[in-house]
């Protein structure tokens, strides 16, 4: 869920830009100074009103709650002084592994601290390593980059600038975020459900905007379904008790299939001339099927199991790396269902154990388009008399097909990728 990345927005930029820019911007109209005032009023107001609206709707969910099998004095005792928190709205649109290049995410996401620091804690934590790696038979590496990633193995739990209520943050967006209701309400219950069991206090229980806790970001539901208590102190405390946290993530992965003993993926070269659409594919191979088609390992390295299956991976066509992802990158993704993500976890995971970067580099003036740059880039390829179909943003076969035949004929390697570069070029 990535509490790390979080980054806190201004509140009245939230609730009154329309007002924000009209008063300030306009001093015929009114002194800045009073000006200043009249929004600090206003934004006092705004605040005041969406506090009464949202306890309107706490007092409403309390009924919901208490038929889901939460006590009355747990959800008083939870709720107390929980006030509505808008800064959790602009941060559910701007997750950095949907929005970011993928290079700029992994710069983050794999820094050469977070490396050093993975190295340190597989040394600091080797005892409990072994006994979680044994009992779950999943990498210590991938379970230590899954910290890294999260919470920096745990060093922003204490910025309380970036951690937030766990119950202010999943009300907030039961309450006002429609896409997230759903979500939101159920693990709103589930965070309740933990506080009744005794695993943590409602005070303690804190996470990122969207209700992922501890040291490895749980979501409450997952919590309930899959935390474990491996120090054996009655509590699965995911909070305080990095054991229970690293368990917790490794029983997780073991659960939903991860193999034993294989690694994510590897990274690969292409040969000249490869079709590049089976990249954007969601199809499987035999490593063995995939040398055929001229594949190898960028190391130079055979693969060690050529029967195992896997997809082709071109996250920036021909500008970047190219991998086959093993099933254990699925397993990954899990965790967060984000290609990014899980690249940067069995990248990170791969860097703690001792590999070096990526052989192939990311040309990174080939940056990928926003929405509306696709929309431009559909109708400029339809205008040159290239089928995209409907122009709606969306890159899919008929856009890349389009974008294969214009890079074709001008001589470029036809990877069917949609770049600024390429943008650029057509304009």
């Amino acid at each position: 869920m990535q509490l790390l990345l979080d980054v806190d927005c201004d509140i009245q930029e939230f609730v009154f830009p329309a007002i924000m820019e009209r008063l300030l911007f306009k001093p015929c109209l009114v002194s800045r100074s009073f000006a200043a005032l009249v929004c600090f009023i206003m934004l006092l107001c705004g605040e005041a009103q969406a506090n009464e609206q949202f306890d309107r709707w706490v007092r409403q969910f309390r009924v919901v709650a208490i038929k889901s099998g939460i006590k009355p004095v747990v959800f008083d005792n939870s709720f107390s002084g929980v006030t509505f928190d808008p800064t959790v709205i602009p941060k559910a649109r701007n997750q950095p592994e949907f929005v970011r290049p993928v290079w700029s995410y992994l710069d983050n996401a794999v820094s050469t601290r977070r490396v050093e620091n993975g190295r340190q804690m597989a040394k600091h934590w080797k005892n409990w390593l072994d006994v979680i790696e044994a009992q779950y038979g999943v990498s210590r590496y991938t379970v230590l980059a899954i910290w890294g990633i999260e919470t920096s193995y745990g060093k922003v739990l204490g910025n309380k600038k970036i951690v937030k209520s766990t119950i202010r943050s999943l009300a907030s967006l039961a309450f006002a975020d429609k896409k997230r209701r759903k979500y939101a309400r159920k693990q709103l219950i589930a965070s309740l459900k933990i506080i009744q069991n005794g695993d943590v206090r409602a005070k303690d229980m804190t996470g990122s905007w969207a209700g992922a806790m501890g040291h490895t970001q749980f979501i409450p539901t997952t919590y309930l379904a899959y935390a474990v208590d491996i120090t054996g102190d009655g509590k699965r405390d995911v909070w305080h008790s990095i054991p229970d946290a690293l368990a917790s993530t490794a029983a997780y992965l073991n659960r939903h299939g991860w193999e034993t003993g294989k690694t994510w993926g590897y990274e690969v070269r292409l040969p000249r001339g490869f079709n590049y659409e089976l990249g954007y594919r969601e199809q499987s191979k035999t490593l063995q099927k995939w040398q055929s088609l001229g594949i190898r390992r960028a190391s130079g390295i055979a693969f060690p199991r050529p029967m195992d299956e896997a997809r082709l991976y071109v996250p920036a066509g021909s500008s970047g790396p190219a991998f086959l992802l093993l099933k254990n990158f699925r397993v990954i993704k899990r965790y967060n269902n984000a290609n990014a993500y899980a690249l940067a976890v069995g990248h990170l995971s791969d860097r703690i154990r001792g590999d070096g970067d990526f052989i192939q580099r990311w040309y990174r003036k080939a940056a990928p388009l926003t929405a509306s740059e696709k929309v431009s880039l559909q109708l400029l390829l339809k205008k040159r008399g290239y089928a995209v179909g409907k122009a709606d943003g969306k890159i899919g076969p008929r856009s890349r097909r389009a974008i294969r035949d214009y890079q074709s004929r001008q001589g470029m390697i036809p990877d069917g990728y949609a770049s600024k570069l390429l943008l650029k070029r057509l304009q």
